[in-house]
């Protein structure tokens, strides 16, 4: 029997709201494929009515066609064997498709390949190792790939992360592209306050693995997310130079609390001595009222290696007998004891033991502006929210139905994909939750005060998910099609999930 603790304080405010947002599941696509990354980032071309989805099932791309929603049908694959290992991600303007193709090793520099709407091969040029994830600038003439230059598993190659820069000519892809990349290594030796450090036996440049791009709407800058050292770069595009690195900071759980424990079979959040790190996965840039502000899903992650890794969890810990008198009761398994924390930072003094404890992932989204700094934090809300509305599935993994707490001594509902638009004139921010599932919707018109609207799920909490049968599992892309894009003449919400292989098309409606 679940024993429910629950300490609320955001309900405890009235909400206020000029109208509501509803998602309305129209049509489905499904791979058939359960857990192997079958249905994880998604893109849309209007000319075509066609989905582009990263299928790492198959090391490619499925294109789907949506001309009918409700039956979305798919018409052939995009692969890569002749020249790449896998498909990170893919972005489409116009009849232009562009993947971000690991190399194998996926250590060795990776690719960029471009194909027509029809999967028709045109060009490929090269970029930095491992790129995870590929855009398009608003007017098309750059393409931007987050290459996140992970280590090998045995740390014996940790190649630099970086960000490279396509310039498109006007007379591509019958000739090549010319490709610019940035690396972090003017910032070796420098301490960047605010991040998070990784493996002291490479180099600031080596931990830095940038994750996602986003571009301003007025394509002279763009944010790129680095999520394990829990940072933001900056980049101007007409210089094409790396202009700042911004650390995030920490989240202090004395003050915004969070559920700790998978061991208590309790919804129990509340405050603890613990700082969390940020460490943002997804961005999608925005305009308001003619300012420019990004908005970060902060996922978090570790770095966690054959040959280096920094995971462990508190009671692994030995902390500071002055600071944390009370050790041994936060130690246990049904308070902080469970909770996965990092070696690598925290022995503030030096002396062996631990002086501060972090956690991964900030279990919110973020705001920020055009310089990076944080301009709002969505706090506990999404935890404390989501323990209201799925109080008997809180916290739940994606790979497995009850499963109520399993997660949350591992970054708890885990915002990962983000995006934004404006419907029907108001402007729309949807967050998505890889462990637990769903959408949630914020109204975005006071950037500094985003409103939470409502919260969406198409799980089937009584289902059986290696069969099928739980629903949409691990949202891990999403995007929306505006009405004037839109098959049906009316905004699409397209949520591509990777546990269970599915590809869900909402209808968005506001009121």
């Amino acid at each position: 029997m679940k024993t429910t603790l629950i300490r609320l304080p955001f309900f405890l405010l009235p909400i206020i709201s000029l109208f509501a947002a509803t998602l309305s599941p129209v049509g489905q696509w499904n791979t058939g494929v359960f857990d192997e990354g079958a249905a994880e980032i998604v893109q849309f071309n209007p000319e075509t009515n066609r989905l582009f989805i990263v299928n790492g099932d198959i090391a490619g791309v499925d294109v789907v066609d949506i001309s009918d929603p409700t039956t979305p049908t798919k018409l052939f694959s995009i692969t890569v064997e002749d020249f790449g290992s896998s498909v990170q991600s893919v972005a489409v303007f116009g009849n232009l498709v562009a993947l971000a193709v690991s190399a194998d090793p996926a250590t060795a520099p990776g690719w960029v390949a471009f194909y027509n709407t029809d999967g028709l091969f045109l060009n490929k040029v090269q970029v930095g190792s491992l790129p995870d994830m590929v855009t398009f600038s608003p007017d098309g003439s750059l393409v931007l790939t987050a290459n996140e230059g992970e280590p090998s598993d045995d740390y014996s190659v940790d190649p630099t992360g970086s960000i490279s820069i396509i310039q498109l000519g006007a007379d591509f892809p019958s000739t090549s592209a010319t490709v610019t990349t940035l690396d972090f290594t003017s910032y070796d030796g420098q301490e960047i306050p605010g991040s998070h450090p990784g493996n002291p036996a490479s180099s600031l440049s080596q931990n830095l693995e940038p994750e996602y791009i986003a571009v301003a709407p007025n394509g002279k800058m763009a944010l790129v997310t680095i999520q394990e050292s829990n940072a933001v770069a900056l980049i101007d595009l007409a210089k094409m130079e790396i202009t700042s690195l911004v650390g995030l900071g920490y989240k202090d759980h004395s003050k915004f609390p969070l559920d700790a424990s998978d061991k208590d079979d309790a919804i129990n959040i509340r405050n603890w001595p613990v700082l969390g790190l940020y460490q943002p996965d997804s961005v999608v840039a925005f305009e308001i009222g003619g300012e420019t502000y990004f908005a970060i899903a902060n996922e978090g992650d570790a770095r966690d290696y054959d040959g280096w890794s920094e995971e462990v969890r508190v009671e692994d810990l030995t902390l500071d007998p002055d600071i944390f008198p009370n050790a041994d009761e936060l130690q246990d398994k049904t308070n902080l004891g469970r909770l996965k924390t990092t070696t690598a930072a925290g022995d503030i003094d030096g002396d062996g033991d631990h002086d501060k404890i972090f956690s991964y992932g900030g279990r919110s989204f973020s705001i920020l502006d055009s310089t990076g700094t944080m301009i709002f934090d969505s706090g506990s809300e999404l935890e404390e929210k989501l323990a209201a509305e799925l109080p008997e599935n809180f916290n739940s993994n994606n790979d497995e139905n009850d499963s109520f707490d399993k997660r949350s001594d591992d970054k708890g509902p885990e915002p990962e994909a983000i995006t934004f638009a404006n419907v029907n004139g108001i402007p729309l921010l949807f967050v998505g939750m890889e462990r637990v599932g769903g959408i949630v919707v914020y109204d975005l018109t006071d950037p500094t005060d985003p409103e939470w609207l409502t919260y969406s799920t198409t799980r089937d909490f009584s289902g059986n998910a290696e069969k099928g049968t739980a629903g949409d599992l691990g949202p891990e892309g999403i995007i929306v099609i505006s009405a004037e894009d839109s098959p049906t003449g009316l905004p699409l919400l397209v949520v591509a999930n990777e546990v269970s292989g599915t590809v869900t098309l909402f209808e968005i409606s506001t009121e």
